[in-house]
């Protein structure tokens, strides 16, 4: 089923790289001589974050901030809170950084600048033997994730401009998580869900042919980290991610979860090359 989630895939290891000296020597004073990041997360959002059968909190965005952390000296401690929360969070500085599926967009950015790590655009399913086009959606129920990108930008237009042209309407089934948005459609109530590419790929990919893609991935967006405006971190953690993608340790990361396809090979922040 849709709704049980394994440990990590088949050939994932633990890559933690060694601190590197003029990576470290970035970072703002508190941080020089090691100690903790201080992470929000809502694990609920396979394959970027989620709880393993042990209650621990996995997933590749997890791997990638811990590897790019460790470049710095420092370790990672992960907080759980509701999605919603987070950027709230950043902003009343308990704590640094946001590790949770945040799309980079221009109405984040106003508060809150991004290191972004991945390409990921926005994805729907189906179940098998129906036919559903995200671009002509009225008269559907679509399951989403509530607070995400699909929640706010893209079903949620869609169900508005339906109801602006006197068409069916769109109705939109929120879930906590997006493992419930996948299990809802798997088994019938929703004809479709919405979520980020790499999201929607993942549940297809472990529905065990109860779900289907439907259509193409459309409003590519990056994934980034959100810290708080003209935080120190931003261009150190920046830094230190373009030498985890210069070292392959990024891509290695990556590929036991079969997402190479969102690679990116310049680490950016609010979606923009950093100036050397």
């Amino acid at each position: 089923m849709t709704n049980t989630e394994s440990a990590n895939p088949d050939g994932w290891v633990d890559t933690l790289p060694d601190p590197v000296p003029e990576l470290q020597a970035l970072l703002p004073d508190q941080y020089r001589d090691g100690g903790t990041l201080r992470a929000s997360t809502n694990p609920t959002f396979p394959p970027n974050q989620f709880k393993d059968p042990d209650g621990n909190i996995i997933g590749f965005e997890v791997d990638l901030v811990n590897a790019t952390a460790a470049l710095l000296g420092l370790d990672v401690t992960f907080r759980q809170q509701d999605f919603n929360l987070i950027l709230p969070s950043i902003d009343g500085g308990t704590v640094d950084i946001g590790v949770s599926g945040f799309s980079d967009t221009e109405e984040r950015q106003k508060n809150y600048d991004f290191v972004d790590f991945y390409t990921s655009g926005i994805s729907w399913a189906t179940t098998p033997g129906k036919t559903v086009d995200p671009q002509d959606a009225c008269g559907l129920t679509v399951a989403v994730q509530k607070g995400t990108y699909s929640d706010t930008d893209d079903v949620q237009v869609k169900a508005d401009e339906c109801a602006a042209e006197g068409k069916p309407e769109l109705t939109k089934l929120v879930y906590e998580s997006a493992n419930a948005a996948s299990t809802a459609t798997a088994l019938g109530r929703a004809d479709a869900m919405s979520s980020d590419s790499a999201v929607t790929d993942y549940a297809i990919q472990r529905s065990e042919g109860k779900l289907i893609p439907a259509g193409d991935a459309f409003d590519t967006t990056p994934f980034g980290w959100a810290f708080a405006k003209n935080s120190e971190l931003v261009p150190v953690f920046a830094a230190a991610l373009q030498y985890l993608m210069d070292s392959g340790d990024y891509e290695d990361i990556l590929n036991p979860w079969g997402l190479t396809d969102g690679m990116i090979d310049t680490a950016t922040v609010n979606t923009k090359e950093i100036e050397q």
